[in-house]
């Protein structure tokens, strides 16, 4: 019997009507059904599971292997039960509600195989309301590991698994909690893990929100549960993750996550449980949590931990109730500013009755930096900017927003001041009005002359920020990733005349970001491509002139020196003027070929110091002829002058032509 690439586990209990399309999902994926077993456990089902299961196992007799038992009261005991049958390289797990996108095991089985990696998480969506995770899908990432990136966020176990990693390891789903099992799965798998992938371009999972609320993973349960197993996923860190920056990586997730839910459910529990579980949950978290952590956590998470480690269970239940309120309200905690730092208005700041240090309600670094670009035009040396700047909930009060250049490779910076203007209105939209800036705005012309502290500012890649200050705080951000309507992000390369002479310069959008950036010196922006030719052919209206024609798409250069220079053969040059349309992005070069002395005549467009080299002229071009001193001559392309311009001028052999026209 063939191995199968994927076996997929699905534990049922009273799935219906979800298990039909759960079920349809895996033998419809385009990895092709002689690939997949499927494995299903109904774990005691009382609704129509069990019927439902054998029709659908008479449709897929070759697909499909069912498995009936008395209900074990959770997740664990049916998915150990199919793994313990499964025979694929790979298995997923998928609850009996959800259900796959069409390519899901193709794609994730070809990232695993194409990346030797033992994980492959798919990007989740939630389904009905339910909300799935997202901060480890931003991108794809083809090999990563736990500690280098957000996949430790995620710790279900609908994800792909190579199934040889969980044999050698012999890893299972513990029988003995409620919640929480699939962390001391996944946990494990994660750390002893090759490599792991992330499949976030293809929507693999579709998590879904049961109409009648029975996902068992929404199921509470209280305190107790969680207290049960928090301590173990905690050893498992212990165990297999030196102290240190990993650790602490690890470690975040559950101090904030796990800390969170856990308090929820104590502030609904009988007063004289509530002390006793407040003191269980401290000695849990006690050997991850350092004030070297303190960095990584918003104010909220140290607030709260600080409350739990020294057991104060009235303010916790305080807090609880306020983080609750503040979930609901669609206003954001007022600030506090004093000595250049700001912090958050939570319960006790600053209250001596509970002397809980500033630090744990310092927000300064989290501060959410609004800004917006109305304007940004190169004219001539000068680059004019406007917009807005401002740090949410922080009055716009004794302004000093500077502008920003850094020079990307050496980290030069200029600081270059900015006026300030009134933008009246500004934050109404946000927080019901609570808050409103009314002089935010700016506006700026940086000249590439002066800007480097009067001297002209070197060739390179100038990143543009704005330091938005207020009340004796600032914070730095790039700009331009928000920008007006009217704002264009497209590269405006042009050709000035400067201080230091004819100069390229550019205002562009850096990609992915969005984010302004002033090329000088064609670091990234090349002039060349600016300008196209289009075609080369005699002049209607006068035969023996060569139009060379073409199109500019600099947004502007100096009057005058662009030209055609061409030289022969024998060393002879000259050079033409190129006349532009007074209002277009269209130039014609115009080459009197009667004035012209005998050779093979190549040439090019100069534009200061840049140079284009001309089109070939085309084969299939009739010759140009005209009398000189009464002697017939021509002009016509060269042959064998490969892509290449090259014209031919020269005498009529006399004796060639009569012999040709008596051969004709």
């Amino acid at each position: 019997m063939a191995v199968p690439t994927v076996s997929v586990i699905v534990a049922a209990y009273n799935a219906m009507p979800y298990l039909t399309r759960c079920i349809t999902s895996v033998a419809d994926q385009s990895i092709g059904q002689d690939k997949l077993e499927i494995i299903v456990v109904n774990d005691g089902s009382t609704d129509g599971t069990a019927a439902e299961l054998e029709r659908l196992s008479d449709a897929y007799p070759a697909l499909m292997r069912v498995i009936h038992q008395e209900n074990s009261g959770g997740p664990s005991v049916p998915r150990n039960r199919g793994l313990d049958h499964a025979r694929g390289q790979f298995v997923f797990f998928l609850d009996a509600d959800d259900y796959l996108g069409p390519e899901a095991l193709e794609r994730m089985v070809a990232m695993a195989e194409e990346n030797g990696t033992d994980v492959v998480l798919g990007k989740m969506v939630g389904v009905g309301g339910r909300g799935a995770p997202t901060s480890m899908f931003r991108r794809d990432q083809p090999k990563t590991d736990v500690f280098s990136s957000r996949v430790y966020w995620t710790l279900n176990p609908m994800k792909l698994f190579r199934r040889e990693l969980l044999e050698r390891h012999h890893l299972r789903f513990p029988t003995d909690l409620k919640i929480g099992e699939d962390q001391m799965f996944v946990g494990p798998a994660y750390l002893h893990a090759s490599g792991i992938s992330v499949l976030a371009s293809y929507d693999c999972l579709y998590w879904v929100q049961r109409d009648d609320d029975g996902n068992i993973t929404l199921q509470t349960g209280g305190s107790e549960p969680r207290l049960r197993f928090l301590p173990r996923i905690v050893d498992v860190i212990l165990e297999n993750v030196p102290a240190g920056p990993g650790r602490d990586h690890l470690a975040h997730r559950h101090l904030t996550v796990e800390v969170q839910q856990l308090l929820g459910h104590v502030a609904r529990e009988p007063r004289e449980l509530q002390q006793k579980q407040l003191d269980r949950l401290a000695d849990a978290i006690a050997p991850l949590w350092h004030e070297g952590l303190n960095d990584q956590l918003s104010a909220m998470a140290r607030l709260r931990l600080h409350l739990v480690r020294h057991r104060m269970l009235d303010e916790v239940l305080e807090l609880t109730r306020f983080e609750k309120q503040l979930a609901k309200s669609k206003v954001a905690t007022p600030v506090l500013v004093d000595g250049g730092r700001a912090y958050a208005r939570y319960p006790f700041l600053r209250d001596p009755a509970r002397s809980v240090p500033d630090s744990c309600y310092d927000v300064t670094d989290q501060l959410g930096l609004r800004h917006q670009v109305t304007r940004a035009e190169l004219h001539g040396t000068t680059l004019r900017l406007a917009g807005y700047g401002y740090l949410h909930r922080v009055a716009t009060e004794d302004v000093t927003t500077d502008l920003v250049l850094r020079e990307r490779d050496s980290g030069t910076e200029y600081r270059l001041p900015v006026r300030h203007t009134a933008t009246p209105g500004l934050g109404a939209h946000e927080d019901e009005g609570a808050y409103t800036y009314e002089e935010a705005g700016f506006e700026t012309t940086v000249d590439i002359d002066t800007a480097a502290g009067g001297a002209p500012l070197g060739d390179g890649l100038w990143d543009i920020s704005l330091a938005v200050g207020a009340q004796g705080l600032s914070r730095e951000v790039r700009i331009g990733s928000k920008r007006a309507l009217d704002v264009s992000g497209t590269a405006d390369t042009r050709v000035v005349d400067t201080t230091l002479g004819i100069r390229a310069v550019t205002l562009y959008t850096t990609k992915p970001h969005g984010n302004f950036t002033l090329d000088l010196g064609e670091k990234k922006n090349r002039v060349l491509p600016h300008l196209k030719f289009r075609e080369s052919r005699w002049n209607a209206s006068n035969p023996n002139e060569l139009l060379i024609t073409g199109r500019w798409t600099l947004g502007a250069y100096p009057d005058g020196p662009l030209t055609l220079a061409l030289s022969n053969d024998s060393g002879a040059t000259v050079a033409f003027p190129v006349a532009r349309t007074a209002h277009g992005d269209t130039f014609t070069a115009r080459v009197p070929v009667l004035d012209l002395p005998a050779g093979t005549w190549t040439g090019e467009l100069r534009l200061s110091g840049w140079s284009f080299a001309l089109p070939k002229i085309p084969q299939d071009l009739e010759a140009s002829k005209w009398r000189r001193r009464g002697l017939p001559w021509y002009a016509k392309s060269a042959s064998g002058s490969g892509g290449r311009f090259a014209l031919l001028v020269a005498k009529t052999d006399l004796v060639k032509a009569v012999a040709g026209k008596l051969k004709a």
